[in-house]
């Protein structure tokens, strides 16, 4: 299927059953369907993301429609242009035609601004800011207390956001399951791939080599193969452990190992690893699964609460060169 008519369905659902959803004022692409080239192939790990905006804002989640992969979440409002400017991820989506649903015109108004204005290097930065400040958030964010799980993507995601303060400053898709194969992409344009195994060692991935990647990942497939037909609806991300997620969270991972792109397989393992676990919890599955996720922690020197925040800090400590580097890229 072409990524056109993945879009183009992605607009018809809105159109038949999002429009009925309560409170709806709009709707809109995101993510990497959206940035990609209409003619081109969409492959069987990408998924359609849509973002409606709605009050109460819907939570959806993956599901198939006529045998597209659509993601739909909910904003509750969209703010000024000046707020979608300064937004990185939203600016990301509203700097190309994205809107599917737009009763009031506004939704039209907003992206013919952020479009004209997106490139001009003070919403460059004030978006790098924003990455930044998210980076700082979530490292911040590591409770001793919380389970294990909510622990580690903490860490993760405060680490992973250091990508996109990079992709944000060099125009590109700040994509979340992609992200470190898409910095070394953008970093490899500038002869800076330093800065790409600086990325990976701030992971602790750097030096993993793709027979260990594959044996976590091995690993990560039972798990996830246990846990898909559970149900867990109050779990935020019930969705992307279920069957139909399968070719994105699994086959997208084997398709970055398979392409030498092993250690940015990583990041998205680990998150989805987490993400098994919490749904067990949440869905009251008898435990299960720990070891294969305790010996992927210990291999990215994460494996206890003190590690963990130590390697928040060694995160937290590269900042200002982070900015310097991100800098240069704008």
């Amino acid at each position: 299927m072409l990524v056109e008519r993945a879009r183009q369905l992605a607009r018809q659902w809105v159109l038949d059953e999002g429009v009925a959803l309560p409170g709806f004022g709009g709707a809109f692409l995101t993510g990497s369907a959206l940035w990609a080239d209409p003619a081109t192939e969409l492959t069987p790990t990408s998924d359609v993301d849509v973002m409606v905006v709605a009050d109460p804002p819907p939570r959806i989640g993956k599901f198939r429609y006529q045998g597209v992969l659509l993601e739909v979440s909910g904003v509750p409002a969209i703010g000024s242009t000046h707020e979608v400017l300064s937004d990185y991820h939203l600016a990301g989506s509203f700097h190309l035609p994205c809107v599917l649903a737009d009763p009031t015109g506004r939704l039209g108004e907003i992206q013919r601004l952020v479009a004209r204005d997106f490139a001009e290097r003070p919403w460059i930065m004030a978006r790098c800011t924003q990455a930044m400040d998210r980076v700082r958030g979530w490292i911040n964010s590591i409770d001793e207390n919380a389970p294990v799980p909510e622990q580690v993507a903490a860490w993760l995601f405060g680490t992973g956001v250091t990508t996109h303060v990079l992709l944000v400053a060099g125009l590109r898709n700040p994509t979340v399951r992609r992200r470190y194969a898409a910095v070394r992409d953008l970093l490899a344009g500038h002869g800076r791939l330093d800065w790409h195994e600086h990325l990976l060692d701030l992971l602790g991935c750097a030096r993993m080599t793709a027979e260990r990647v594959e044996r976590h990942l091995a690993a990560l497939e039972e798990v996830f193969d246990a846990t898909a037909g559970l149900k867990a609806p109050s779990y935020r991300f019930d969705s992307d452990i279920t069957p139909e997620a399968r070719p994105v969270a699994i086959d997208g991972s084997r398709e970055l190992v398979a392409a030498g792109l092993h250690r940015e397989a990583v990041f998205w393992l680990v998150a989805t690893y987490a993400r098994c676990l919490d749904k067990r919890a949440v869905a009251g599955a008898a435990p299960g699964y720990e070891e294969g996720f305790e010996e992927l922690l210990a291999d990215l020197g994460a494996a206890t609460f003190a590690d963990r925040r130590r390697r928040g800090d060694h995160v937290l400590a590269a900042l200002p060169s982070l900015w310097q580097t991100a800098m240069a890229l704008c």
